[in-house]
């Protein structure tokens, strides 16, 4: 299980894209916690959220939801988070993942650079292919 203030047991934090930051989260987002109208994030620059098991997806809502509140910091997955996981957690609004066991950095990026297009919005940022497509990347 990973510590609860964000470490992960010594597998080290893995950055998404260039919202990651060093150090713990200040704040931690529990399974199943809503965050709709969390107020007290302003000064906070990583929330971590919680993945007790691999098979719990509510913290991808949880991090979908605070990018679309406009929480721009890093919202870090915290727990038991594997390699599979990694473009899902990136398209939700990941920026970081602290995993209870380690991910090798060459196998995380070869895996977030497989797929160049998306054909989802996502809360990443990236336009979806559609817009590419027709010209329109603001859609």
């Amino acid at each position: 299980m990973a510590d609860p203030q964000g470490g992960s047991g010594g597998a080290g934090v893995l950055a998404l894209d260039g919202r990651a930051r060093d150090g713990a989260p200040q704040r931690m987002v529990a399974p199943g916690e809503d965050v709709r109208g969390l107020r007290d994030l302003d000064d906070v620059a990583v929330v971590g959220v919680m993945f007790p098991t691999f098979r719990d997806g509510r913290g991808y809502s949880a991090a979908r939801i605070l990018r679309e509140e406009g929480y721009k910091g890093d919202v870090r997955a915290v727990g038991d988070v594997t390699i599979d996981q990694l473009v899902f957690l990136k398209r939700a609004g990941f920026s970081s993942v602290a995993p209870e066991r380690p991910i090798d950095p060459r196998e995380a990026e070869r895996t977030l650079s497989r797929w160049r297009f998306f054909y989802q919005r996502g809360a990443d940022g990236s336009p979806p292919a559609f817009a590419l497509r027709d010209g329109d990347a603001d859609r």
